[in-house]
């Protein structure tokens, strides 16, 4: 018997054998198609956004959820945390909201002979996916310590560094409307943010499955369909899914095309401000990957591509005074940018 039969991945790694990697893909995508139902079953009329908040995780990074109150954004990254096999913790953000108060903080101890010592006290970001409610709420100074958390997996408190759990994603959210008391986010902010996902309401079907679905006797409860291991070894396994040298050749003509300084399209330089950067095409390539798997396919395709296009970007781009007082869209930008590959 040869060794890649015996192979274990989660022990020694991902498998070299092709028939048992594809075994591993396919294993993976109907996990994840239990994963979908066990969320529908609580979230209803949302699936584009619990789809793109599992492409988020399964890629390994953090998404801004934007939409009005009552859209069942706190109950979608509540039911991910139990179907996902995760430790699920809440910031609600306010502007007396300190660092140290997501962060933690060092406390004087004394033991009972008196002895005294400093002791660090874990705050709510040491969790494996932790919602961040009207993120645009709290202070600069909490954004920041909150931001460098999610680029550096670890934060730095008195001296001394403090792992993250892993795996650790944050689920923000923002209320589009009310700007009043709100500090939003900067620009090289926001890049740290893989995707960001626009939250609508829901169609008359779905409102009315949630109405009698949560106003009921017997509300349905979420289910563990993975472990935080199971996850962690999706998202390795993830990143060895083929793409395409042409799937490669969109992504980069997509992304450079936003730049207003180097860009052919003339929506672009007339309209745009600043456009994305190299995270924006390293975002895209784990976007599709994970995409593709969600849907059963064992490699991505245009399509793809130009899915996940728009919640890659509409955060890394800014529109100019001309385009907004002209009322163009950022959509309408991105649909120039994709215009070439459809």
């Amino acid at each position: 018997m040869s060794d890649t039969t015996t192979l274990d991945p989660r022990a020694n790694g991902i498998p070299k054998d092709g028939a048992a990697f594809i075994k591993e893909i396919e294993t993976l995508a109907d996990t994840l198609t239990t994963v979908r139902s066990g969320v529908g079953k609580i979230i209803f009329g949302q699936q584009e956004v619990v789809d793109q908040t599992l492409v988020t995780v399964l890629a390994g990074g953090h998404a801004l959820l934007i939409g009005v109150p009552g859209l069942a954004k706190t109950r979608l990254v509540e039911t991910l945390g139990i179907v996902l096999g995760l430790d699920d913790k809440r910031i609600q953000c306010t502007p007396d909201l300190m660092p140290s108060d997501i962060l933690g903080s060092e406390i004087l101890d004394e033991d009972a002979e008196g002895r005294r010592s400093f002791r660090f006290v874990e705050g709510p970001v040491f969790a494996q996916l932790l919602m961040a409610d009207e993120i645009n709420r709290a202070s600069p100074r909490t954004q920041s310590a909150l931001l460098q958390a999610m680029q550096e997996h670890s934060i730095s408190v008195a001296g001394h560094t403090h792992a993250l759990p892993s795996p650790f994603h944050v689920l923000a959210t923002q209320n589009p409307l009310e700007q009043e008391g709100t500090y939003p986010l900067p620009e090289a902010q926001l890049d740290r943010f893989l995707l960001q996902v626009s939250v609508g309401y829901p169609d008359m079907d779905a409102e009315r499955a949630m109405l009698l679905a949560t106003t009921g006797s017997d509300e349905a409860k979420p289910k563990q369909v993975l472990s935080a291991a199971d996850l962690l070894f999706a998202q390795k396994l993830l990143r060895y899914l083929p793409v395409g040298e042409s799937l490669v050749e969109a992504i980069l003509g997509i992304v450079r095309s936003g730049r207003p300084d180097s860009s052919e399209i003339e929506a672009v330089r007339r309209h745009v401000s600043w456009g994305p950067g190299p995270r924006a095409s390293q975002a895209l390539m784990l976007a599709i990957r994970a995409r593709a798997v969600l849907d059963g396919r064992l490699a991505p395709s245009i399509d793809d591509v130009l899915e996940l296009a728009y919640p890659v970007l509409r955060h890394r781009m800014a529109l100019n005074f001309a385009a907004r007082a002209e009322g163009v869209s950022l959509d309408s930008v991105i649909d120039s940018l994709c215009a070439p590959y459809r």
